[in-house]
């Protein structure tokens, strides 16, 4: 069986790669990226690394070649990054491809308000009708992407939050890879959709916790709504074009959008799932 990985040279990409390298024989693996050589010491334990460029999609099939399961890592271009996974998936189709797995987020409902849902909702839509087997890895918010809110409340004291009482089960890069892989490489999988989660939802009052650790002092909860969010994150200095995302997942979570607990790291991936605590530590 021959598995495919897309955006392999990216933070996700790489750890799927390497977690597959670990699990089936190199031979076994193909790794698409626009630069293949920053893939070159995948390369050099016998992987086969192929260049594709989603944008591109006239070479994709080709690089698709002898694949049987491949996993499409969304690209990070919201809001312009359709098109791209649309021809990824006629590629695979083209390629005779078998089952392929999609990098999501929980609930691309139309009542979800996070940024990033329109992009996987149409993705999601496309590859259910392609005629492809498919899993959907709705993966939570990265754990790692919330380090720099913790650290920056315990320097300023406080933590100002649209989240309001809502919570979140924060999963990082490398629970999401093993999920991943236990699809690639596991039977049973096709026609599913999973919720790639930590191993609990955390709120406001805990990410004030995890500072206050790290300060040594009380961190104030400030809960404001979405445009007091959104006017302090361009006061901080966050780029403007950013900001309305930022504030969508705030408002996700508020709504209860990416609360759910599920045991797919442990059943699917292997492994425990890592803590919120346990990253930061």
């Amino acid at each position: 069986m021959t598995i495919a990985v897309t955006g392999a040279s990216g933070q996700l990409g790489r750890l799927v790669a390497d977690r597959l390298l670990a699990t089936v024989d190199p031979s076994e693996v193909v790794l698409l990226t626009r630069d293949p050589s920053k893939l070159a010491d995948h390369a050099d334990r016998g992987v086969t690394v192929r260049e594709a460029d989603f944008a591109r999609p006239e070479g994709l099939a080709e690089a698709l070649d002898g694949v049987e399961r491949m996993l499409v890592i969304s690209t990070d271009a919201v809001g312009a990054r359709v098109e791209g996974h649309q021809a990824a998936i006629a590629a695979a189709v083209t390629a005779g491809v078998r089952h392929v797995a999609y990098t999501s987020i929980p609930e691309p409902t139309p009542d979800n308000p996070a940024g990033v849902v329109p992009d996987h909702a149409a993705t999601e839509e496309a590859l259910r009708g392609s005629g492809l087997a498919w899993t959907m890895l709705r993966n939570n918010l990265y754990s790692e992407m919330q380090i720099d809110t913790i650290r920056q409340a315990a320097a300023s004291g406080r933590l100002v939050t649209n989240m309001g009482d809502g919570a979140a089960a924060y999963v990082t890069r490398a629970d999401c890879a093993a999920a991943a892989v236990g699809v690639l490489t596991g039977e049973g999988h096709e026609g599913q959709a999973y919720d790639v989660t930590g191993p609990r939802a955390v709120t406001a009052e805990d990410f004030a916790a995890l500072a206050e650790r790290i300060a040594g002092r009380p961190i104030e909860v400030q809960k404001v709504d979405d445009e007091a969010y959104a006017a302090g994150l361009v006061a901080a200095g966050v780029p403007e074009p950013f900001v309305p995302l930022i504030v969508s997942f705030g408002a996700a979570i508020r709504l209860g959008k990416l609360e759910r607990v599920t045991d797919v790291v442990e059943r699917i991936g292997g492994r425990a799932p890592t803590a919120l605590e346990d990253l930061l530590a």
